[in-house]
């Protein structure tokens, strides 16, 4: 990011590289930073505190919500991270992270989706105010990837040898994982190897590696240990 950008208490809608308005530890930031990387386009990246939303974000966000990508020269403004996904897949020159047919397009769409629905899984999960809906939560999330296992091939990827956008929508999900597993018996992946295998090889891809910063696992177990859940109380040290 460039220093006038970083330093600046005004927008930085000016700027003369798509900036991407993001938080820490938002999941759908780094689906758009993954899609960024994947097509070799460079992005400036500034975080904003949610909690303090500074005024110009309130005037560009209409959901008040991140990710925003600005355009270069003030073009304009996106919201929504599969819209910013696909604009960038569209607009930037590289191999297609969306299939090149219909009903490819439509089935890797619904992927995305489907990486929305559990991402909200995992947000109702480290906020259930008890036992009980912990365990509850985390059957939802077992039962949804047993039948994600199903949906699988011989991978690497979710089309094969094909990296494509569901891939970025998935990797923030299974990037919880390895804090959760830290936390409690969180074990959403037995009986689902296809998944499992699939979460190995994210893992390890550039793109999905550089999406957030080194100390991303302790800055995620402090959000969750600020909550006021069941999963924040075990966090704290609590029974």
């Amino acid at each position: 990011m460039s220093a006038a950008v970083a330093q600046s208490g005004r927008s930085p809608a000016a700027a003369t590289a798509p900036v991407l308005i993001s938080h820490a530890l938002c999941p759908y930031v780094q689906r758009c930073l993954i899609t960024a990387a994947e097509k070799g386009i460079i992005v400036a990246r500034r975080d904003v505190d949610l909690a303090a939303k500074p005024a110009w974000f309130v005037r560009l966000s209409p959901l008040g919500k991140v990710p925003l990508l600005l355009l270069p020269g003030g073009a304009g403004v996106l919201f929504e991270s599969d819209a910013i996904c696909q604009y960038l897949d569209e607009t930037w020159p590289g191999t297609p992270l969306l299939g090149l047919t219909p009903l490819v397009r439509a089935r890797q769409r619904a992927g995305m989706a489907f990486a929305s629905a559990v991402l909200d899984d995992i947000a109702g999960f480290y906020s259930a105010k008890d036992r009980a809906a912990l365990d509850a939560r985390r059957e939802r999330i077992r039962t949804r990837l047993a039948w994600l296992d199903g949906a699988l091939g011989a991978g690497p990827w979710f089309e094969g040898a094909r990296f494509t956008l569901v891939d970025a929508a998935f990797a923030p999900v299974f990037r919880y994982f390895g804090v959760l597993e830290s936390l409690t018996d969180f074990a959403v992946l037995d009986g689902a190897p296809r998944v499992a295998r699939w979460r190995k090889a994210l893992a390890a891809r550039a793109s999905v590696r550089a999406a957030v910063a080194p100390d991303y696992p302790q800055r995620l177990r402090a959000f969750i240990a600020a909550r006021d859940s069941a999963l924040g109380a075990i966090a704290r040290g609590g029974v």
